[in-house]
């Protein structure tokens, strides 16, 4: 049966100006555009706007995974350069820990193998299959565990499209300040514009906060390869809802209040964890779910994103909840008024779709 939506309409021309390489001075500097419900014209604001822009007594759902400094850089005893990027811790915490990562070296990376990660690591290559490493991870000198050395030697993990190297500042401000559970190695972009100020005035204009986890993975830059959207098999990603943040959403719905979906991350996150009648269960799990047009959501109300890239599967969710031919309307607008996009860029505020088609 042919697919009743394609990869293709998912590109668009992205003059390379565009795309942000660094953050802005101040976090919540960012420039907004609003996709009121209902299909109503397109509206300018500020994401310090966000507070009196909201609908009434709006449930933010935000997601508060930290990103870990997970590119490290290393040497072959031959001399040979490596970069490793990890992906995902498979033991415990300790002098030593088995990782998942992906690795790039000039001749290729083979189990035995042993690559000195500055004075503090030693990875040992365990496995290599389908461009994922297993790698183990050891340090050099007692007292500490491989996890701290990563902290320490470590670089952020900077998405591909910035074409220069993480810098000091980048610690922070490729970081959310409500980060809090480590595992990531991809920020939720649209909670990089919130600082404690905003925050705070949200709260103070009526709105209630909550937090889930989802764990972004190097699958989130992925590119769509097929033109048949069915293909494409999504990179699983590790969330966990609080038992809080369950009871908040069901407080909301309840009420007839709107759940606002602060990144796609967290949309990811509720979707998968809710059942057909939208209701959010608690507890740890792992999702591998890919939403493109047509799609029912059965959780949130309004989504909080920032511009993401073309044929991607970030892309594909947006129009799945704004619509098709209204969100490449947006995306031309943003392009041709100077909006800044991708991790660093500016942000969309989304009030959902009547039709989402």
């Amino acid at each position: 049966m042919q697919p009743t939506f394609l990869a293709q309409q998912l590109d668009y021309e992205l003059p390379e100006a565009s795309i942000a390489q660094a953050p802005l001075a101040e976090r919540d500097a960012a420039r907004l555009l609003c996709l009121p419900g209902g299909g109503e014209a397109l509206i300018e604001r500020g994401v310090r706007e966000l507070p009196a822009l909201l609908p009434p007594r709006s449930l933010l759902v935000l997601n508060d995974t930290r990103v870990i400094p997970a590119r490290l850089f290393g040497h072959k005893p031959s001399g040979g350069r490596v970069e490793l990027l990890l992906v995902e811790r498979l033991t415990a915490i300790g002098p030593s820990e088995r990782w998942s990562a992906l690795g790039r070296a000039s001749k290729g990376l083979r189990p035995g193998e042993r690559i000195a990660l500055g004075d503090a690591l030693v990875a040992t290559i365990l496995a290599n299959a389908e461009r994922m490493l297993e790698v183990e991870l050891t340090v050099t000198s007692e007292g500490q565990t491989a996890t701290t050395a990563i902290e320490r030697i470590g670089a952020m993990p900077l998405p591909p499209y910035i074409k220069r190297a993480a810098e000091l500042a980048d610690a922070s401000r490729y970081q959310t300040v409500f980060a809090a559970q480590p595992g990531a190695v991809a920020a939720p972009t649209a909670g990089l514009h919130f600082t404690p100020a905003l925050l705070e005035r949200l709260v103070q204009a009526g709105h209630e906060l909550a937090y889930v986890t989802l764990h972004v993975g190097p699958g989130t830059f992925a590119p769509l390869r097929s033109d048949d959207l069915r293909e494409h098999v999504m990179h699983e990603e590790r969330f966990d809802v609080p038992a809080a943040t369950r009871d908040a959403i069901a407080r909301a719905r309840a009420g007839d209040r709107k759940v606002v979906a602060v990144g796609t991350t967290v949309v990811r996150t509720l979707e998968s964890a809710a059942d057909e009648q939208g209701d959010v269960a608690a507890g740890p799990g792992s999702t591998a779910i890919f939403i493109y047009p047509p799609y029912r959501f059965r959780v949130i109300d309004v989504l909080l994103t920032n511009f993401h890239l073309p044929r991607s599967t970030l892309l594909a969710l947006v129009m799945a909840f704004a619509g098709v031919e209204r969100t490449r309307a947006a995306y031309a607008h943003a392009i041709a008024a100077g909006y800044r996009f991708y991790s660093y860029g500016d942000a969309m505020l989304i009030g959902g779709a009547d039709e989402r088609s």
